[in-house]
């Protein structure tokens, strides 16, 4: 994307429109924030994010193969790459596991080779909102593609002396070194002008099946289909690696490709594809691609005066949009956590709930911005506990997966019931609530070694038989004995909104188990053996990755992990002072990590503070817990201005389907909601000076006066016009037609915490 030239103070109001045209059809009386957004941010470093079209939370995205092995292959684009494998439909966003790249294409010309590869020139690269394009080398193939919720459009342009041809992989795979695999794959032709097929593939997602319809506007005039490096003959095909090359001759006009897949059967596939509009061209599925993203981006504008936190700021919107993603068919039907198909005429399913990650930032974004759509996702979560028997944590197309920590999903209801936003079956979401944290050795026995394996480990066993999880028993133990202790006090808010006391205060107990880590002597949460005893070989620095007590992280970041207590992690510390004292260290100590195997999660580093991954996320308003509460917008200032920026290594961390945007999105504004379940929002360091939120029955304002890089502390807050006595605010105070002002400073102010 080009380098957006703004005059010199970025205000939305008077930053002249274009107009209305095919390619950008947005009314003049609503800013194009589509301009501010550039995909290719967060496609280098570890951010593991694409740069192809996709709409919010639409069932295609449509992108750049580059990266096929390893780590970095997650999204499969990486900014560092030069070698293009193809374009495919389907990709996650910012995740650690890679998955999908399901089918493949690639156009080419000449001679018919086993899987030709293009090449990867940003000098060649073009990435909008709702467009990718690329010129191609070394066929010098203009390539163009756009999207609608469940189409993929490729356009190609191919030199006119030479014959046009399209390679389809259905072998293709990314992280086929991380297990990666097909199963098996099928192609049929069924006219000069249609081509359809079927694989299913073993990866994150198990026995993931997924069908597809390719429509083209030329006829195919020959092919050729390999299975395992021999041609073979037919208009249907079955085989473990099948590769599919159709020419189309000289073209002198573009070959345009419309694809749509589904996740249930050919004949969903067929019906998702009849929702585009025959009569749209290429120009206007882009420029309707455009103006669906702008309602999205309009639901928070800001005025600033610095481009690139416009540039991170509507590109952190963009990013927040992508997961979870359409699974069930426009007809309404999907395949459920039991792997069987369902229908539902009322709902959609979606598939990408990172709930460890999202539960955090994004969700909590999410009621303020999308409250209708967190009403469905929780909704369609319950569903998938009726399904699959339990509430999921980390569900990818009809699996549970297994990834992750604890039940997270109690903390997205328990948010989304005390800000109101439900308005039937509590008593069920309560119920599956309970039974997701409750050991079931039954349940447990029923479902090892298929689509719910792993999906209640032992960790839920100890620490309903012992009250904490022993180390010796099971690995990441102090993370899952942390986590849980929080997931157990959502329970409680649950069961206290409802009226069931009785439960409220179980929970309520259960959710002191953090201090059960706790070891006075070092100040730090620690391992426990089964006799009681702590980790011998304890040292907070140590990281091993997947093996040791902590998850993707050390006792410095998991040590503060006590979300629904801070008054009471605070006391453990030895009180204000001496928890100021511990935070100080935490982010002034070395930032060496010990460990061979030290988990490569731990990146975005302030001493021991990560915040490249999730737990750290809360960790600098801990500070308005201590006797030096300012130092929560020293640590936002360093954070916001160096660990994001406008450029392809711009996220520090994996996005996570949204988290590390929605983080920065919402402390740019200055609110932060450290504990979901706990309708407080703090008041953080805010870089913007006005932003808009738009709600459901109008808009929220946020003013900050007086903000400057020197004026990072805020001195005073007044929610319509009345100053406030806390550096907080409720959820029930973000409303329509009110007011906040921040009035900000060059010197700490100590406020005091109601």
């Amino acid at each position: 994307m080009s380098k957006i030239k703004l005059i010199s103070y970025f205000f939305l109001g008077i930053i002249s429109l274009s107009g209305c045209d095919l390619k950008n059809p947005v009314k003049k009386d609503v800013p194009d924030l589509t301009k501010f957004v550039d995909p290719l941010i967060g496609t280098g470093f570890h951010g593991h994010t694409f740069p192809g079209p996709t709409l919010p939370h639409g069932q295609i995205q449509l992108s750049p193969d580059t990266h096929i092995m390893g780590w970095d292959a997650s999204s499969g684009y990486h900014y560092d790459d030069k070698t293009l494998y193809g374009f495919s439909h389907n990709h996650l966003s910012g995740t650690g596991i890679g998955d999908l790249g399901d089918f493949l294409f690639l156009p080419f010309t000449g001679a018919i080779e086993n899987k030709p590869k293009g090449q990867l020139k940003h000098e060649n690269e073009t990435a909008e909102v709702g467009y990718y394009s690329i010129n191609l080398d070394p066929w010098n193939i203009y390539c163009e593609f756009t999207s609608t919720d469940r189409v993929g459009w490729h356009r190609y342009s191919y030199p006119e002396k030479d014959n046009a041809k399209l390679m389809v992989d259905f072998s293709h795979v990314l992280q086929p070194n991380w297990g990666h695999t097909l199963i098996e794959s099928e192609i049929e032709f069924i006219d000069d002008h249609t081509v359809k097929g079927y694989r299913k593939t073993n990866g994150w997602a198990k026995e993931d099946p997924v069908w597809f319809i390719a429509r083209f506007d030329k006829p195919i005039l020959n092919k050729q289909i390999f299975e395992d490096g021999k041609i073979s003959k037919g208009h249907k095909v079955k085989g473990k690696n099948l590769l599919a090359y159709l020419e189309f001759g000289p073209l002198l006009t573009s070959l345009n490709v419309q694809v749509s897949i589904s996740y249930t059967s050919a004949k969903g596939a067929n019906i998702n594809l009849l929702t585009l509009n025959r009569k749209d061209s290429f120009e206007v599925t882009v420029g309707k691609a455009k103006k669906i993203w702008n309602k999205q981006l309009n639901k928070i504008r800001i005025e600033c005066k610095q481009e690139k936190v416009f540039r991170n700021f509507y590109t952190a919107i963009y990013h927040s949009h992508m997961a979870p993603f359409i699974f069930s068919d426009t007809n309404g039907e999907y395949r459920g956590m039991d792997n069987e198909i369902h229908k539902s005429i009322t709902s959609r399913r979606y598939s990408a709930y990172s709930l460890w990650d999202v539960f955090r930032t994004w969700f909590p974004m999410m009621t303020l911005i999308n409250p209708e759509k967190v009403r469905e996702w929780v909704y369609d979560l319950l569903s998938q506990a009726d399904e699959g028997g339990l509430l999921p944590k980390w569900s990818l197309n009809g699996n549970y997966t297994g990834t992750m920590v604890g039940y997270p999903a109690t903390a997205v209801i328990a948010d989304a019931i005390k800000k109101g936003l439900l308005d039937s079956v509590p008593e069920k979401l309560l119920a599956a609530s309970i039974k997701s944290s409750k050991w079931q050795e039954n349940f447990n026995r029923k479902h090892r070694g298929t689509r719910a394996e792993n999906v209640m480990p032992d960790h839920i066993k100890y620490k309903e038989t012992m009250g904490f999880v022993p180390m010796d028993k099971c690995k990441e133990s102090v993370s899952y004995g942390l986590e849980m202790a929080y997931y157990d006090w959502c329970i409680a808010q649950i069961a206290g909104y409802i009226g069931a006391e009785e439960l409220a205060k179980e929970y309520n107990i259960k959710s002191k188990a953090y201090t059960n880590y706790f070891d006075e002597e070092t100040s730090f949460m620690r391992g426990k053996m089964s006799d009681g005893s702590w980790d011998p070989n304890f040292d907070p620095n140590f990281s091993d990755h997947l093996e040791s007590a902590f998850v993707e992280g050390n006792s410095w970041q998991w040590t503060p992990f006590v979300l629904h207590d801070p008054e009471g992690l605070a006391k453990l510390m030895g009180g204000k002072k001496a928890f100021g004292d511990w935070l100080d260290d935490l982010f002034t100590t070395s930032s060496k990590v010990t460990g061979e195997n030290a988990s490569a999660d731990i990146t975005g580093l302030i001493g021991q503070y990560a915040h490249g991954n999730e737990p750290s996320h809360h960790i600098p308003y801990l500070y308005q817990f201590t006797d030096r509460p300012w130092k929560t917008q020293e640590i936002l200032d360093i954070i916001l201005n160096s660990f994001y920026t406008p450029t392809p290594e711009g996220i520090i961390g994996n996005e996570d389907c949204g988290q590390m945007s929605a983080w920065y999105i919402m402390n740019a504004i200055g609110l932060y909601q450290m504990t979901p379940g706990n309708n407080t929002f703090y008041i953080g360091r805010p870089i913007i000076d006005r932003a808009t939120l738009s709600l459901d029955r109008g808009s929220f304002t946020i003013k900050v006066l007086n903000n400057t890089v020197k004026n990072k502390y805020v001195q005073k807050v007044l929610l319509n016009q009345i100053a406030q006595r806390s550096m907080s605010i409720q959820f029930e105070d973000i409303k329509a037609g009110s007011e906040l002002i921040i009035v900000m400073g060059d010197k700490p102010f100590k406020s005091r915490l109601l």
